[in-house]
């Protein structure tokens, strides 16, 4: 089979020949229709992430090894079967849930392998889906896709089950919901999702922040009820509260997460309120530790999602309460192009790669 590899970081992918894996036992081969392409794939493929006061962190001192096949957002057909598999067969059409744990850490005993502390996540730690063919380590870890098409469906395993999970986090308790106010910062491909997510699973009043105007055109197309250009503003905090009657919003789910970001998304909490950090675009914030209790605020993460929210997420996507916004298409071949455009800001949504 053909596949993409990162050999070295910062250089382009190369397209190698690659012996087909063979499935054995619980194992299944699936021929790759659609990889999407990550943020994640980015940083896989800069070496990692900007820490804090400058520092860089390698993704190779968490455990990655090159080279390697990236793609973690796969959508496809089952080639071939181990001899142990019972529950698909040779023709389904699937996608599969990327963020494999190594099944006995707390986290994987719970049903949160995502956050295993020895993660196996395709794409990442093991070969992924820019190929032709991908070997899925258990078929428990495919999902049948019956009237979604490949393309979308794709993208619903990384950016629709983060955004899945981090709307989930946001959601109102009940008897809350009247006048609750989510913000989104960030209308990328997961910014997106989130606004079609939080308006069918949650009765929240959505405004979402970006720079890029027609980003946010499509997320009021999307149901956004309040968009915002903070390149225009000069303090996106007060345009936020002015919103709210002055309190500032229930919850921010920052998809971006930078050292600018993070502080504004912080600013415009109200009492109660929660802040959601999901992007990776790095860097530090500086707090003021008081506020944080005498406010009662929390803070938390948002890092993709358990196997049954993706069950819930693909549910949600069949009855059409959702959908990927996609934006470019691209071969096998051209994956180094697919990679600098989403570097430069050129896809608006979710690109994909179709490398059969």
């Amino acid at each position: 089979m053909k596949g993409a590899q990162i050999i070295k970081t910062n250089q382009p992918l190369e397209i190698n020949d690659i012996k087909d894996p063979k499935p054995e036992g619980k194992q299944v081969l699936v021929k790759v229709i659609a990889s999407g392409v990550c943020h994640s794939d980015l940083h896989l493929w800069e070496g990692g992430y900007a820490g804090p006061k400058g520092v860089f962190m390698k993704v190779e001192d968490r455990g990655v090894k090159f080279p390697l096949i990236p793609g973690h957002e796969i959508s496809g057909e089952i080639e071939e079967v181990g001899n142990e598999v019972s529950n698909v067969q040779v023709g389904d059409n699937v996608l599969v849930y990327p963020w494999l744990g190594e099944g006995s850490c707390p986290a994987c005993l719970s049903g949160e392998q995502n956050l295993c502390d020895s993660p196996k996540t395709l794409g990442i730690y093991q070969n992924g889906g820019y190929a032709q063919f991908v070997l899925v380590p258990d078929s428990k870890y495919v999902i049948k896709l019956s009237n979604l098409q490949f393309d979308s469906a794709s993208s619903l395993a990384c950016s629709g089950l983060t955004a899945y999970n981090a709307v989930k986090k946001a959601k109102p308790a009940q008897g809350l919901e009247k006048d609750h106010n989510i913000v989104i910062v960030g209308a990328g491909g997961l910014g997106l999702m989130a606004v079609q997510i939080a308006k069918a699973i949650c009765d929240s009043n959505i405004t979402v922040i970006d720079v890029n105007d027609q980003k946010l055109s499509e997320a009021r197309k999307l149901g956004a009820d309040t968009v915002i250009n903070s390149k225009e503003k000069s303090d996106i905090v007060k345009e936020v509260k002015a919103l709210t009657n002055g309190a500032g919003t229930d919850v921010v789910i920052d998809f971006v997460n930078n050292n600018i970001t993070s502080i504004n998304s912080f600013n415009m909490l109200r009492k109660r309120g929660k802040m959601i950090m999901v992007g990776l675009f790095g860097g530090s914030m500086e707090l003021n530790l008081p506020m944080i209790p005498l406010r009662g605020y929390t803070l938390t993460g948002a890092y993709t999602g358990t196997f049954s929210d993706l069950t819930e997420l693909v549910n949600l996507a069949s009855q059409g309460k959702v959908k990927t916004v996609l934006d470019k298409r691209y071969s096998l071949d051209q994956v180094n192009e697919a990679l600098e455009d989403l570097k430069n800001g050129k896809i608006i949504g979710r690109a994909i790669i179709n490398p059969n």
